[in-house]
């Protein structure tokens, strides 16, 4: 996307960040998917605030920006959320634990932007693999968009009625 910036997040972008996802749910409501998310903003539900900071604090962060405006968001970790059913990668590995555009700004390849810096992040760090998990419900939008940016599914998982998927991309 030409103009795009991304550079290190920090707790000053909680509120951004809140409203990106906030917008997310409304945009998934709208095109009738309340299972990925739900219809509470993500803000409202019981510890989303906190994790949010958490994600800023205790992990990787990055902002995209448009014209000094954040316009996404993406989180790396060494791993998986521990809450969710997912085995080890078994090597090292960066795991996109967040990843969010703003939904007004849909289609200009935010996302697609924030993936490509997540690889050269992982290959910075020396890591061959990237991973991430997603919501494979619906009619698989989400798995088929990390499909078009070089992922590879990988497992299933099922996180109480919540269908995900487990995609992967070598980076070396």
């Amino acid at each position: 996307m030409q103009g795009i910036q991304i550079r290190p997040g920090g707790l000053a972008d909680a509120q951004a960040v809140l409203d990106m996802l906030d917008s997310a749910v409304v945009w998934m409501n709208g095109r009738g998917n309340t299972g990925q998310w739900g219809t509470t903003p993500y803000s409202q539900k019981p510890g989303g605030v906190a994790r949010v900071e958490r994600y800023l604090t205790e992990n990787a962060p990055h902002i995209a920006e448009l014209d000094g405006t954040p316009v996404g968001a993406l989180v790396l970790d060494s791993g998986p959320s521990p809450q969710l059913p997912i085995a080890p990668a078994g090597e090292p590995e960066r795991y996109v634990r967040l990843l969010i555009s703003d939904r007004q700004q849909a289609g200009r390849g935010i996302g697609a932007a924030l993936l490509e810096h997540a690889v050269e992040e992982t290959r910075r760090a020396g890591v061959e693999l990237l991973r991430v998990d997603c919501w494979a419900g619906g009619g698989g939008e989400l798995v088929a968009f990390y499909e078009r940016n070089g992922f590879t599914p990988t497992d299933r998982f099922l996180s109480e009625d919540w269908p995900g998927q487990v995609l992967a991309r070598r980076v070396g």
